[in-house]
């Protein structure tokens, strides 16, 4: 490694680099402990698990220790969270531990956007980068087409429901569900950031082309689908879910589920190998797991439990990543995906840099594409003290959960020794760890001090509690989350979730779903105007979404929406293909 440089190299000429040292993907799974039958090789140096038979197998054996990776509420640009757990999975090999990671799959969204691919950075990637950010093994075109599918069973149901009589339904053994176009639930998907598409008519043209209707799209990675993937126990537990999904609901006001219109059992043959994990490395060799997606704010946004499972079997400790700021992410990670699961991990890491601390301390707005300004660049330990009250509430949160909180700072080559003294100090008050992790620059050596911190909170007692039991009410959670998490004074129900939370009331059927708040990331807040740790404001809850599928229900806070926009200098325009030999430059 010593002849890759981030500084000098971007990370798609680092990956590529690096690719040619990669150990094939029978070499890696025989390492972790896999057995053959349960690697299923995509080319070289790609692979799925069969998770069934691993889990099965090794059902007695004891699990490693669980760590979660976090962070800080971000800039735009994001801080590293990626590349972070990517990090001390290589730091934890590098001090002699026995290790895996997990991390979600990148969304071709902000892929080809402005963010780019969610592959890690520098020296700390999960390879090989052009199969991770372009499509992998297809679990996501599986969520797109089981998504799709459901709505071209409904759409085309609707129609030959207005053209048809009772007889001739009754003759192809189709009965009538008399669905109410007005009250569609779902849209279309499509993973990519598609502002033109949230507001759509379709059907338009004769009586054959469809039932004229209002609809939208979502991108792919917040479709129940991907939700149900992520939380799924086993295949049988994914049909199960898939089969509930609520699509529209009858005249009568009864809802009409996939498994009413039939199509559950081939959007479960659609799924059935997007259930197993895909199989990669980091650039020095370590398993990394990567299942389920990204997008925190408007989906669940964790590595999959199944992932969490087998990595959990086959090692010493267990690494995987959470989407976003520890509000959102590792609140969902906490109250959400642990009490599904079962599991109870051992240490949070919460990852913050320098950059976001300046700008919650009042630093000049953060533009994807431009230039820094050189407030970031430069010493100005005042903007750092004032910034660090978002830290320090994230910290808190995850000590709310009783687990040991390890404060990474994600090391920067412009960040000074006060800025960096400054941020140990006000975490050291706290009673957390913080140490300097230099990953992105040196890769597993840069991350030691990181994995021996993480390995020594993991030997720490835990008391790993939930914010709220299960039987809180739906509106009593969401208060707790709001008030205990994000720091708000109180919540307001604007008159849609008010008139879902009579809803969710009134059937307890309802009552035990799990609750997966939607919001932005760019704030405690609902207002990603609202930097550092904002007081005396309320939380608007403007609707509540029912995931039956799922079983989620899902407030949605303030001005968000599940399809994001694409940006004006977008990262696919600097995306390419040598036509003669095939190579892909670009990413990032």
């Amino acid at each position: 490694m010593n002849t890759l440089d981030p500084v000098t190299m971007a990370d798609w000429q680092i990956s590529e680099a690096a690719e040619r040292g990669m150990k094939s993907v029978q070499r890696l799974a025989a390492e972790i402990g896999l057995e053959p039958r349960e690697a299923l090789p995509y080319g070289h140096h790609v692979g799925k698990v069969d998770q069934a038979r691993v889990l099965e197998r090794l059902a007695g054996a004891p699990d490693g220790k669980y760590v979660d990776v976090t962070a800080i509420t971000p800039t735009t640009l994001g801080e590293g969270k990626t590349t972070t757990t990517i990090g001390l999975v290589q730091g934890l090999a590098a001090i002699g531990k026995r290790v895996a990671g997990a991390i979600r799959q990148p969304s071709g969204g902000p892929t080809f956007n402005v963010k780019g691919s969610a592959a890690g950075g520098g020296l700390a990637q999960c390879i090989p980068l052009n199969d991770l950010s372009l499509g992998l093994t297809g679990d996501i075109d599986a969520i797109t087409n089981a998504h799709n599918l459901a709505m071209v069973a409904l759409t085309s149901r609707m129609q030959h429901e207005a053209n048809y009589g009772d007889r001739t339904l009754a003759r192809k053994k189709l009965r009538r569900l008399n669905v109410d176009a007005r009250t569609a639930t779902m849209g279309w998907a499509i993973d990519f950031s598609a502002q033109a598409l949230r507001d759509v008519v379709i059907g338009l043209g004769g009586r054959m082309d469809g039932i004229m209707m209002r609809s939208r799209f979502q991108i792919s990675v917040s479709s129940e689908v991907m939700a149900i993937l992520a939380v799924a126990a086993d295949l049988a537990d994914l049909r199960s879910r898939l089969g509930r999904m609520v699509m529209a609901y009858a005249r009568d006001g009864s809802p009409v589920t996939t498994a009413d219109l039939e199509v559950d059992g081939a959007m479960t043959a659609i799924m059935a190998r997007a259930i197993n994990p895909n199989l990669m490395q980091t650039i020095e060799g370590q398993p990394v797991l990567v299942h389920a997606g990204p997008f925190a704010n408007i989906a669940i946004g964790q590595s999959s439990i199944i992932a969490d499972r087998v990595g959990l079997k086959l090692a010493d400790y267990h690494v995987t990543e959470s989407g976003f700021g520890a509000d959102i992410g590792f609140e969902k990670f906490w109250n959400l995906k642990c009490r599904l699961s079962g599991l109870k991990p051992d240490c949070a890491v919460v990852v913050a840099t320098i950059r976001a601390l300046k700008m919650h301390g009042g630093g000049p707005r953060v533009v994807p594409g431009k230039p820094l300004d050189a407030a970031y660049t430069e010493g100005n330990p005042a903007l750092v003290e004032r910034g660090v009250a978002n830290l320090l509430a994230h910290v808190a949160t995850v000590r709310k959960s009783g687990l040991p909180a390890v404060v990474c700072i994600n090391h920067f080559v412009t960040d000074t020794d006060e800025e960096v003294a400054l941020v140990r100090r006000a975490v050291e008050a706290q009673g957390a760890a913080c140490v300097v992790s230099r990953h992105w620059r040196h890769g597993g050596a840069g991350a030691r001090e990181l994995a021996e911190a993480v390995a020594a909170a993991c030997d720490e007692p835990a008391d790993f509690r939930y914010l709220y039991p299960d039987t809180l009410p739906l509106r009593e959670r969401i208060e707790r989350i709001a008030t205990g998490v994000y720091g708000a004074a109180g919540v307001t129900f604007q008159p849609a979730a008010r008139a879902r939370l009579a809803e969710v009331e009134s059937q307890p059927e309802l009552a035990g779903f799990g609750t997966c708040m939607v919001k932005t990331h760019l704030s405690l807040s609902h207002d990603p105007a609202l930097k550092g740790r904002p007081t005396g404001w309320e939380l608007p809850v403007r609707d509540i979404l029912l995931y039956h599928g799922a079983r989620l229900a899902v407030p949605v806070a303030g001005d968000i929406t599940l399809m994001p926009g694409t940006a004006s200098d977008p990262a696919f325009r600097r995306i390419d293909v040598d036509a003669a030999t095939g190579r892909v430059t670009g990413l990032h």
